[in-house]
């Protein structure tokens, strides 16, 4: 009985030998294999960083405003008599646009002109008698005050009715008309909207660091939606003396030509302030930049022998940080830690890793610009 327990314990540890024997060669087959085993290379777009002259541009947002534009409005009141205009009509300096009832001040006028000529040929009398020394000095001076008298109230007169007569200070485009024949008008109602709209001006804002080099004179680059794919360019016409002190910025005013007059008072605008220096930058598209709270970098692609030691045959990446500064269009500005010549990865950055083998494939690489225009679809 106990031999054969023997055996049955011999066979039972035999067994498990074996499966222990077997087991430990699989594991030893499978250890070997991944120490064999490497991650195939990654495929990658890339492109050179390259060495550019860029201006140096101070960009706001500014609003465009009339160089020449007024409300008409009533200076005294009366009826609406006669309307000269239509709604968007284009009018010189000095065309009639309304006419007031000047009935009751014609009829005064022409009182006062009665009692003038009266008065400038009893004066005339006078100074005859006195030049006779028939009358006294007196009587020639009470004259002549009287008609001085009738000619100043004549010119008040005069320039009253000449305010019942709304004429066009300059030339220009009218707005809506705002009044009807017939109609008595206040002091200060509102008869039409005169703009000039051949010239603009575009008012903007820049923070108090960037004042000290902007000057009269400098060129003004604008933009807009009324306007896509196209820029106008003007002259900065001036900077006002004082800051803000709730926003510490500086406001500043363009002038701008007005070609086909698109540009209209209140239009919101994009606008550069161009500086005459230029400045050497180094250009990465910003796709290449992965982007991070710590710090921003790029992955420089390079041979194996120049990375890390124990990096795979062939090309592999670098991670390298960099700072970076403006941005235009689809390129980005690397200040520091980046040379032109470099080869970055060009898209897909957040998939790649230091280290990683690479192998590049540029076939699908998109085209980068610094002025975009893509297709609004």
């Amino acid at each position: 009985m106990i031999r054969k327990i023997f055996l049955a314990v011999l066979l039972v540890a035999v067994v498990a030998g074996v499966l222990a024997g077997i087991k430990a060669m699989q594991i030893r087959a499978m250890i070997e294999q991944s120490e064999s085993f490497s991650m195939p290379a990654a495929v990658v777009s890339t492109v050179g960083a390259v060495s550019a002259s860029w201006e140096t541009v101070f960009s706001a947002v500014g609003s465009v405003t009339a160089v020449q534009g007024v409300t008409m409005t009533a200076e005294a009141p009366g009826k609406v008599v006669r309307i000269d205009f239509d709604s968007g009509d284009r009018v010189e300096a000095g065309t009639v646009l309304a006419q007031l009832d000047i009935s009751e001040e014609t009829a005064r006028l022409r009182a006062l002109e009665a009692g003038e000529n009266l008065a400038r040929v009893n004066l005339r009398r006078i100074e005859s008698l006195v030049a006779q020394r028939s009358t006294a000095k007196a009587e020639y001076d009470a004259a002549l005050a009287e008609h001085r008298q009738i000619l100043a109230q004549m010119d008040a007169l005069k320039a009253f009715i000449a305010k019942k007569t709304i004429r066009a200070p300059f030339s220009g485009i009218l707005g809506i008309r705002r009044i009807n024949l017939g109609q008595n008008l206040g002091d200060s109602d509102v008869i039409v909207t005169l703009t000039r709209l051949d010239q603009v001006h575009v008012e903007f804002s820049l923070p108090q660091q960037q004042v000290a080099p902007v000057l009269p004179g400098a060129t003004v680059r604008v933009t807009t939606d009324a306007l896509p794919g196209q820029a106008r360019e003007g002259r900065l016409s001036a900077v006002e003396p004082l800051a803000d002190s709730a926003t510490r910025t500086v406001r500043m005013q363009a002038e701008l030509d007005n070609p086909g007059e698109v540009l209209r008072p209140g239009m919101f605008v994009n606008v550069s302030v161009v500086l005459p220096e230029k400045r050497e930058v180094t250009l990465i598209p910003a796709t290449a930049v992965l982007y991070a709270a710590y710090s921003d970098s790029v992955f420089v692609v390079e041979p194996a022998e120049q990375a890390e030691a124990g990096a795979a045959e062939g090309l592999t990446l670098r991670q390298q940080f960099v700072t970076l500064g403006e941005r235009r269009g689809d390129f980005v500005a690397v200040e520091r830690g980046l040379e032109p010549g470099r080869v970055v990865v060009s898209t897909g950055v957040f998939k790649y890793r230091n280290g990683q083998s690479v192998v590049v494939d540029n076939t699908l690489a998109p085209e980068f610009e610094i002025s975009p225009t893509p297709e609004n679809s």
